[in-house]
């Protein structure tokens, strides 16, 4: 197929659109400010869809919309109206951000020409493409999870112009706040633009998470004022501190939505190829949200292709989480994991050596895939999710299963010809409670998203340590910092991919709404200036002892063997008392504490767990010629004291002195 979208030539600018089922195509073409259209040109069949027409004389900056016309009946998936400016499916810059108004979702004949509600897409030369580098985060790292807006809103530090911007991830402090923490990759959350869903601005929301994209290339003005040379520069400077960029991004639905949607981009151009139908002309829906992309159909799934390697080349990244990943693998509205657009990202020359992230459900038919993408997809374990807040809520019978998932959940991920652990581990994500709220609140909190506290989900694995919310009381206030440090320890001393969502380290709050997605204000912007630091200096010494821990970093499975040459197992499962754990251990419903101990070549690293609200003594094996002292500074290295409950404490294994060294003898 030909090139899509505007390129610019020296002696103009070539438009081409794809569309199977339009009879005519227009570009509008709009003076310097996107305001008033001054021409409106025809393209030509160029054969296969393709629709196409050279404009002599236009340069790069020029605004441009393409409008479409041909059979319009909505009951059969056909929504063509020339009334519609639609956003070029192929523009990587566009004048101002989304808006919804309600005119955009009139009827043909009712609602009057878009133009002057649309974004105008802006016609420009992409930069040289970088040099192919290979990715710097590697499975086994941090992964930190960002919402670009809400992440910097609020930092004193950074200019205010920038707060709130891509750019800002390349201050400085910002910088220093990740290495800190050992970031392998920053994951951002969508920063292509999108637009906010019909029933949010009455209520005075907007969406503020991005996941709801209208083309896929572009990014959102609001957060890239530079546009794509503002997320080059971050990538460049990130990259130079050591630390990976990570793309969240949608292609599973747009922000066209269901019938009653507005029309904005595919819907116009070629509403039946672009998007999933049932046979009587419904839109699928196995996305909940409306509409559902067909990646199964060979002009889509080459426009992903394109999107990503669009950012790969002009941007750098390393790679890509997919939302409602499912979707990309589903031909025939039937998930395949050997599907055509899951294989031709694995295998394209850009793409296979890339970062590939995936959220393993989607709400549709056999929409649970955990544990079901490709190699070398890692995915997002909510399994490992429930069952650690299991453990530290109390619930019993959770020993083998918190063993499970510290060792990489090889129930899940262990396969024929899986050597190694693909889980992505996390406790909190930007979809639920935080870190903080779920110790504090039992119940979701949701009504300032205007739903009655209908939304975001009602089982949240929660618990409040005695009061719903804040609180005074100085023991309940010790007792969720306690619990916080349990979960954060957790998650640093688990086998696989980790990832934390930005803020978690130092307490971020939510109030309890687990469902943020409309809050673009103090709700999800974090506190940088009341952040609890205590908390984000034992988040730092966690990722320090895990950085120096070779045993925690490596992806491949345990198997509770020495390795070839070696006399240690990699692991070894114990009681309180040293002893290995027989079946009933394992099995008894009353029991909340283990130790996990991980050996390599370097040595041994005991990981202490006591889930019980009772302080225990716990007992280490030794080896002769070696003693146990802790691997973070503040643990207490005495466990011939008892270890206080709701606690994990690390302890490593060093070569104990000789008798005599270092002493100096007269002759």
């Amino acid at each position: 197929m030909s090139q899509l979208g505007a390129t610019i030539t020296k002696e103009g600018i070539r438009f081409a659109v794809w569309s199977s089922s339009a009879r005519r195509i227009w570009v509008s073409i709009f003076d310097e400010r996107g305001r008033r259209e001054i021409d409106r040109l025809e393209l030509q069949p160029e054969g296969d869809g393709v629709h196409t027409l050279f404009v002599a004389g236009l340069a790069a900056g020029t605004r441009y919309g393409f409008r479409a016309d041909g059979d319009y009946a909505p009951e059969q998936g056909l929504w063509f109206d020339p009334d519609k400016l639609l956003a070029d499916p192929y523009a990587v810059e566009i004048d101002r951000p989304y808006a919804y108004d309600g005119r955009l979702a009139a009827r043909q004949g009712e609602g009057g020409d878009t133009a002057s509600l649309m974004p105008k897409a802006i016609a420009g030369a992409l930069p040289e493409p970088l040099p192919a580098l290979p990715p710097l985060f590697r499975p086994g790292g941090l992964i930190y999870e960002v919402q670009v807006r809400a992440f910097t809103k609020l930092h004193p530090d950074i200019p205010e112009k920038q707060r709130g911007t891509i750019a800002a991830l390349a201050h400085p402090l910002v910088v220093e706040h990740l290495q800190k923490l050992g970031v392998a990759a920053v994951e951002l959350m969508p920063v292509t633009a999108s637009i906010d869903e019909r029933h949010l601005p009455p209520l005075g929301l907007g969406n503020a998470w991005g996941y709801n994209p209208v083309t896929f290339m572009a990014l959102d003005p609001r957060l890239a004022p530079g546009g794509l040379a503002e997320l080059r520069e971050t990538v460049a400077a990130l990259r130079e501190a050591g630390i990976g960029t990570i793309l969240d991004l949608v292609f599973n639905h747009t922000g066209e939505s269901d019938r009653l949607g507005p029309t904005l981009s595919l819907r116009g151009l070629d509403n039946r190829a672009y998007y999933r139908h049932e046979a009587d002309g419904a839109l699928v829906n196995d996305t909940g949200t409306g509409n559902m992309v067909a990646c199964d159909h060979p002009v889509v799934r080459e426009m992903v292709l394109d999107t990503l390697r669009h950012f790969v080349q002009h941007a750098g990244v390393d790679g890509f989480r997919f939302d409602l990943a499912p979707i990309l693998g589903r031909v025939d509205g039937v998930f395949d994991a050997d599907a055509p657009l899951l294989n031709a990202i694995r295998n394209d020359p850009v793409l296979a050596d890339r970062v590939l992230v995936a959220e393993p459900w989607d709400i549709g038919p056999d929409g649970y895939q955990l544990g079901n993408l490709p190699p070398p997809f890692l995915e997002w374990n909510d399994k490992y999710r429930d069952d650690i807040r299991r453990f530290w809520r109390g619930d019993g019978g959770m020993i083998g299963t918190l063993a499970t998932r510290l060792a990489g959940s090889s129930d899940v991920f262990a396969k024929p010809g899986q050597a190694t652990v693909r889980s992505i581990n996390f406790i909190a994500a930007h979809d639920g409670m935080t870190l903080a709220d779920i110790v504090a609140y039992e119940h979701k909190h949701n009504e300032a998203n205007g739903e009655q506290n209908r939304d975001g989900h009602d089982d949240n694995l929660s618990w409040n340590n005695g009061v719903e919310g804040q609180t005074d009381d100085q023991s309940i206030v010790t007792a969720r910092f306690d619990d916080q440090r349990a979960l954060l320890a957790t998650l640093f001393a688990s086998r696989g991919t980790i990832m934390l969502t930005a803020g978690d380290e130092f307490g971020r709050t939510q109030r309890g709404n687990n469902n943020a997605y409309a809050q673009d204000n103090d709700i999800t912007w974090l506190d940088w200036a009341g952040r609890d630091r205590a908390l984000e200096r034992y988040t730092a010494l966690l990722a320090k002892m895990r950085r120096a821990a070779p045993a925690l970093l490596d992806a491949s499975f345990l198997t509770g063997e020495p390795a070839a040459g070696s006399e240690i197992a990699d692991v070894v499962w114990l009681s309180e008392t040293g002893v290995p754990l027989d079946e009933a251990a394992w099995h008894d419903p009353r029991r909340h504490r283990l130790v996990m101990v991980l050996g390599d070549e370097d040595g041994r690293l005991a990981v202490i767990i006591n889930g019980d609200r009772r302080a225990c003594m716990f007992t280490l094996p030794e080896r002769a010629g070696f003693h146990w002292c802790p691997a973070i500074e503040t643990d207490s290295g005495d466990i011939s004291r008892p270890v206080l409950g709701r606690t994990v404490i690390f302890m490593i294994e060093s070569r104990a002195a000789q008798a005599g060294a270092g002493e100096s003898h007269d002759g």
